[in-house]
């Protein structure tokens, strides 16, 4: 695991976060073991807005009355208050995550951050989190469960709160991160993997959710599963 520290905590002004409501899911896990049932998991995600065209190379767009339009990554979705998930955001969408009062990042991908980016996170002192995990398309090969784990224990920890959880698309390493965490949070597995499929579609893995329903939880039950919506002060 590689942790970055780009920044403190803290900032200036309260900034409400931009998202839409995550319900809960109607029937809970047994003490047991997961269980199954017909509920339904959180709405789809908003799809991206279309991207910038022209000359100008500033991340913000304006409408015809000079607002300044918010742009969501691919895939962004609201997990739990304070939560959030995306595919890897870019410059364009830097205003968007700056309306979130985001304390901390976390990045589930191998390559090298980008400069422009790991500067857009200085500057609004934003702590990234960074864990190497590769996005392998080979059906048997292992996703590495204790980066899983380490990373989960970033998200379980309110001091890090509001946080965003990214891979590139924001489907398969983001998806299997979220979707332990819906196990700690006692959803039944129907619901665990509507949510999955719902972001990963088409290319949605068995593998992946293998990996969620098997997931080793004991080391992280004593941790806090209930979130508080945690704006920036």
């Amino acid at each position: 695991m590689v942790i970055e520290s780009l920044g403190g905590g803290g900032g200036e002004g309260e900034v409400r976060p931009v998202m839409i409501e995550s319900p809960p899911p109607s029937s809970m896990m047994s003490s047991s073991g997961p269980a199954v049932c017909n509920s339904h998991a959180p709405a789809p995600p908003n799809p991206r807005t279309p991207p910038l065209t022209g000359d100008d190379d500033s991340d913000a767009v304006n409408d015809g009355d000079g607002l300044e339009l918010l742009i969501p990554p691919l895939n962004f979705s609201m997990v739990d208050n304070g939560i959030f998930r995306s595919g890897f955001p870019d410059d364009a969408n830097f205003g968007f995550l700056k309306s979130l009062g985001l304390r901390s990042v976390i990045s589930l991908c191998p390559e090298p951050y980008p400069e422009v980016s790991k500067k857009f996170l200085k500057d609004n002192k934003i702590e990234l989190f960074t864990f190497e995990i590769d996005g392998c398309k080979e059906p048997f090969v292992n996703i590495p469960e204790e980066k899983i784990r380490d990373a989960l224990r970033v998200v379980l920890d309110v001091t890090n709160h509001p946080v965003l959880i990214h891979c590139k698309r924001g489907k398969h390493r983001t998806g299997c991160l979220v979707g332990c965490l819906r196990r700690l949070q006692r959803w039944c597995l129907s619901s665990v993997f509507d949510e999955y499929q719902r972001f990963a579609a088409a290319k949605a893995r068995v593998s992946d959710q293998r990996f969620i329903e098997l997931f080793d939880l004991s080391s992280l039950r004593q941790s806090p599963i209930s979130f508080s919506c945690s704006r920036r002060h």
